[in-house]
């Protein structure tokens, strides 16, 4: 497993990536529309998955500001089969909140654990030989 972004929600797209871009030097490298659930979707960071974790940046359409405390969306960790990866975290006392599946608006099959203190971990099916996932191979 390796974790391969972390996500903010943000209520201002592009003043988020020209920060992450124009300040801290990193790279847009790849931006995702989807009007029908109402997100757009700008991932950042120094270089691309798997080589490097990224920043994915969440702006929900008309929001334009967040509580501190709802900013945080997740942490995201790759595995090769995520439905032996919740069996497993299950096994030993986790928390699947959400059951394997495809996300909404596309193919890469996700699913959550949730910490004891209730922030979310989300596990993505990928091989590591850059066959699966429905992610950028």
């Amino acid at each position: 497993m390796r974790i391969l972004h972390t996500m903010l929600r943000v209520g201002d797209l592009q003043r988020s990536i020209d920060f992450y871009t124009k300040v801290l030097g990193m790279k847009l490298l790849r931006t995702s529309d989807n009007p029908e659930y109402k997100y757009t979707l700008a991932f950042v960071g120094y270089g691309n998955n798997p080589d490097h974790a990224e920043l994915e940046l969440t702006y929900n359409y008309g929001v334009d500001s967040y509580e501190l405390g709802t900013a945080y969306g997740h942490i995201a960790i790759s595995t090769e089969n995520i439905v032996e990866a919740c069996n497993a975290a299950r096994a030993n006392g986790g928390n699947v909140t959400r059951e394997p599946g495809p996300v909404k608006g596309g193919t890469t099959v996700i699913a959550f654990i949730t910490d004891p203190d209730g922030y979310k971990v989300e596990l993505i099916e990928r091989s590591f030989t850059g066959t699966g996932g429905g992610l950028n191979n």
